[in-house]
């Protein structure tokens, strides 16, 4: 397609290999969603996968769709319609609203574009953010039931799904068979630090706990600032890391050590790159986070991951069910492009200017 553009959007619903139970919600099957931006004949494919409803401020996937489809591909073809061409990927970011699911539907916007550009100029993500640290990897695992977990191999850490709920003395000691580090995920279930304590010290008795991860609501600092000041582990934030003013909130009251940034919660690539280096300037630790994303989006995480984060992180390869024909390996960009079966299968929506 010379001198106009296309959107097209496709959602493809997929199982994980191996379901996980966390403190609000089973997870055993995750709607992906895939965007294609295609101009000059070259295209580029950005992938997220966002809750199925909403959940601890993360907007629902109805919402993700909605604001994509009104909201950030409008905003995209303004800019091509006024400057001849589509958006540079960095500005992507700039054109999110303060609704919820703006900075999701704008991470799936810019990963398009960068995806775009690279492939334009035949270059790889790897080339993009060259690899600087050998980034290890960590698996999640669910301590609120005996159902399977995912191979431990290669993994340096696990994250392990808890709730203010005691686990039973077999579980502990299954998580212990693995020999790595712990980082308890709580996933904003603790009542109290009593909660937390409580199974902070049950915890110690089998396995090396490297950090307690978001026990209580996001914007909750002061309980996570009391809580950073009387337990021996670091304390980790999750889903309440979106701004970069969250971020010198933590560090001014001390609410954490750690957290976990997540490109599509804090509105892309470029975002999640700068509040990563200010975190880091600000003395946090920091670990990229990502367990539903497909091989395609795991493959642009690992490239960011290494350029930027020593902390185990969320790249190890993907625990989906996918068909082999989801996605083509291309040598450029992230690596991806729609396979047959996406190819062949309807759009949610198609947009052409």
């Amino acid at each position: 397609m010379v001198g106009g553009m296309r959107a097209r959007l496709w959602r493809r619903d997929m199982r994980l290999s191996v379901p996980v139970i966390g403190a609000s919600q089973r997870h055993a099957t995750r709607s992906h969603l895939f965007l294609e931006f295609e101009h000059d004949e070259v295209r580029g494919l950005g992938e997220i996968s966002p809750q199925p409803a909403p959940l601890h401020g993360d907007p629902g996937l109805e919402d993700v769709i909605d604001e994509l489809i009104h909201f950030t591909l409008r905003h995209v073809g303004e800019i091509l319609h006024r400057e001849g061409a589509p958006p540079r990927w960095t500005r992507v970011s700039h054109l999110a609203g303060s609704r919820a699911a703006s900075y999701a539907a704008s991470t799936l916007a810019e990963m398009a574009l960068l995806d775009r550009e690279l492939r334009a100029r035949e270059s790889t993500a790897d080339e993009h953010w060259v690899a600087r640290f050998a980034t290890p990897s960590q698996i999640t695992v669910s301590l609120l039931d005996d159902g399977p977990w995912t191979s431990a191999d290669d993994a340096h850490r696990v994250r392990a799904k808890v709730s203010n709920v005691a686990v039973p003395p077999r579980r502990w000691e299954r998580l212990a068979q693995l020999g790595l580090p712990v980082l308890l995920d709580f996933n904003c279930s603790a009542s109290d630090t009593h909660d937390v304590t409580s199974l902070l010290r049950q915890a110690r008795s089998f396995v090396e706990v490297c950090a307690v991860e978001q026990p209580f609501a996001p914007g909750n600092l002061v309980d996570h600032a009391q809580l950073a000041r009387n337990i021996e582990v670091p304390v980790s934030l999750d889903e309440g890391v979106r701004h970069r003013r969250d971020l010198e909130q933590i560090a001014h009251y001390r609410a954490a050590q750690v957290i976990c940034v997540k490109p599509a919660r804090v509105g892309g690539y470029a975002q999640a790159r700068a509040m990563i280096e200010h975190a880091q300037g600000l003395g946090l630790g920091v670990y990229l986070g990502g367990f539903f994303e497909s091989p395609f989006a795991r493959r642009a995480n690992r490239s960011l991951a290494r350029h930027l984060v020593t902390l185990p992180s969320d790249i190890a390869p993907a625990r989906l069910e996918t068909t082999s024909d989801l996605l083509a390996p291309d040598p450029w960009g992230f690596g991806y492009l729609p396979g047959p079966d996406l190819e062949t299968d309807a759009p949610l929506v198609t947009h052409q200017w």
